[in-house]
C-alpha cells in the first residue's frame, strides 16, 4: 500500500511530518482504540472473519480514523482510494465508482475512504447506496460530527458507526515514546513539561507528534519546564465549534451539573465554554432557563441572580463581566432544586388541551353591562379580602371540570413553605365546602 507521499510522487527522503513517519504499519500499533481493534472489538472481529463491510468512523481529530482505513485496505487486500468531501463533488464520485467497477471485473476490490463524509449533501450521500449495496466498494467514512444528525438514515443503515475515543494520557505517552525512539534521544522536557505537552495535545495524537517535532529541534542546554514549553511551541486553541455538536454537548454538561448540584463541575464546563470562545450571553440565557426549570420556587432568588448576571455582563463585557456568570453558576448549583414549576407548566398545558375552550364559572366573570348581570355574570362572587382569613374557598375552575392539582411543590427550599400554605388552604376549602 503506497502512502500519501508516494502517491504524490515524492521520494522517500522528502521532508515528511513526524506524524506521517510514525504512522502505524499494523492495526495492533494503533493506540487508544483497543475497544475497536482488539480481538473482541468490531474491527478486530471483522478482520479475523475476513469479511469487510462498510463503516463510519466517528471521533475527534487525530484519533486514527485515516490510519485505520488505510490499514483495513491492507488487511483485506483492497485497493485504497481516498477522497475528501471538502474538495470532491459528483463528478469525482462518478469517476471513482466507474474505476471501482472496472477494478472489480479484474477481481480487485476497492476500499473507498471518504474524509469528512458529513460535508457531503443528502443527494451525494445517496449516490453511495447502490455501490455499497452491491459491494462495488467497501465504504469507510470519517467524521468528527454526530452521524445521527449529519448522515442519511439510508446510508447509516448500510454502514456500522464506530466511535473512536479521544486519546487518553497513556496513549499520548506511548506516542511520545515512539517519537523518542525515532529521534534516538529523550525530548528535552521536565516531567511537568512532558505532562503539559500531553495536555496541550487535547487528545489529538497527530497534534502531539507535531508538538514533539517542534520540541525535538529546539536548541536548549537544559530541559524545558512548562512555562518555557508554552513559550517555545504554539499552544493549540481548544477544540470547540460553536455551530456544531461540541457546542451543545458542553452547554448540556453545564446545565446538568447545575441540576445535579455540583458547583465544581459546573464551573469547569463554564470555563471550557468561555475558553472555547462561546458567547457569554448564550450561556447567560441557559442560566436563566436553569434557574426556572430546575430551581423555580425552591429559591425564587435564583432567577433574580440569573437576570442580574446577564445585566452585569451586558454592562461590563468581557473579561470583567464573566465573574458575574461564575457567581451565578455557583449560586444555581448550590441552590435547592425543584422542577415543580416546570412540571406544573406541562400539567396545565395538558389540562388545557384536554378540556378545550371551557368558559370560566359565571360567578368570577365581570358584569359591566345590565345584560351580563341578567345572565348571572358575577353573581355569588365572594371578595376574598373580605372573607375570613382572606380566603373564600370558591371554585375558580370551569363548570364541569373537576378541580386539578397541577402544582405540587417539592419538600426543598422555599417550596416547603409554599406547600404548608397550600395544605392550609386545602383544609380551609374542605371546611368551607362542608358548610355549604
Amino acid at each position: 500500500m503506497s502512502d500519501l507521499f508516494e502517491a504524490g510522487g515524492l521520494p522517500d527522503d522528502a521532508p515528511r511530518p513526524l506524524a506521517d513517519r510514525l504512522r502505524p504499519k499494523t492495526l495492533a500499533e494503533v493506540v487508544g482504540q483497543h475497544h475497536l481493534i482488539g480481538p473482541e472489538g468490531p474491527i478486530g472481529r471483522m478482520v479475523a472473519a475476513n469479511r469487510p463491510h462498510s463503516i463510519v468512523l466517528w471521533g475527534p481529530p487525530g484519533t486514527g480514523k485515516t490510519t485505520i482505513a488505510r490499514l483495513l485496505s491492507t488487511a483485506f487486500q483492497l485497493h485504497f482510494v481516498q477522497l475528501s468531501a471538502v474538495f470532491s463533488g459528483v463528478a469525482d464520485l462518478k469517476k471513482t465508482f466507474e474505476a471501482a467497477r472496472a477494478r472489480r471485473k479484474t477481481g480487485q476490490g476497492t476500499l473507498l475512504f471518504i474524509d469528512e463524509i458529513h460535508r457531503f449533501n443528502r443527494s451525494q450521500q445517496d449516490s453511495f447506496l447502490p455501490v455499497v449495496e452491491d459491494g462495488t466498494v467497501v465504504l469507510v467514512g470519517a467524521t468528527t460530527e454526530n452521524p445521527s444528525f449529519e448522515l442519511n438514515g439510508a446510508l447509516l443503515s448500510r454502514a456500522q458507526v464506530l466511535v473512536l475515543r479521544r486519546l487518553d494520557d497513556a496513549a499520548l505517552e506511548t506516542l511520545l515514546e515512539r517519537a523518542e525512539e525515532f529521534y534516538t534521544r529523550k525530548l528535552p522536557l521536565t516531567d511537568d513539561a512532558r505532562q503539559s505537552l500531553r495536555a496541550m495535545a487535547d487528545g489529538d495524537g497527530r497534534y502531539l507528534l507535531n508538538l514533539a517535532e517542534e520540541v525535538a529541534v529546539l536548541k536548549t542546554t537544559k530541559p524545558l519546564d512548562s512555562t518555557a514549553l508554552v513559550a517555545a511551541v504554539q499552544k493549540r486553541a481548544p477544540l470547540y465549534d460553536k455551530s456544531r455538536e461540541e457546542h451543545y454537548n458542553l452547554i448540556s454538561a453545564l446545565h446538568k451539573s447545575i441540576r445535579g448540584s455540583d458547583p465544581d463541575a459546573a464551573l469547569y464546563w463554564l470555563a471550557r465554554m468561555l475558553a472555547g470562545g462561546e458567547q457569554p450571553l448564550y450561556i447567560a440565557r441557559r442560566l436563566v432557563r436553569a434557574s426556572l426549570e430546575d430551581i423555580g420556587l425552591a429559591d425564587p432568588q435564583a432567577v433574580v441572580q440569573a437576570i442580574a448576571a446577564k445585566d452585569v455582563y451586558d454592562f461590563l463585557g468581557s473579561p470583567e463581566g464573566e465573574i458575574a456568570l461564575v457567581q451565578c453558576v455557583l449560586y444555581l448549583a448550590s441552590a435547592p432544586k425543584s422542577n415543580a414549576v416546570y412540571t406544573a407548566q406541562g400539567a396545565a398545558r395538558r389540562a388545557a388541551e384536554e378540556h378545550g375552550s371551557l368558559m370560566p364559572p359565571a360567578h368570577i366573570l365581570n358584569a359591566p353591562t345590565k345584560l351580563m348581570k341578567q345572565l348571572g355574570y358575577g353573581k355569588g362572587y365572594e371578595y376574598d379580602h373580605a372573607a375570613e382569613e382572606a380566603f373564600s374557598g370558591q371554585n375558580y375552575f370551569p363548570d364541569g371540570m373537576e378541580r386539578q392539582s397541577l402544582y405540587q411543590p417539592k419538600d426543598t427550599g422555599f417550596e416547603r413553605e409554599i406547600q404548608k400554605r397550600l395544605d392550609y388552604w386545602s383544609k380551609l376549602r374542605e371546611k368551607l365546602s362542608s358548610r355549604g
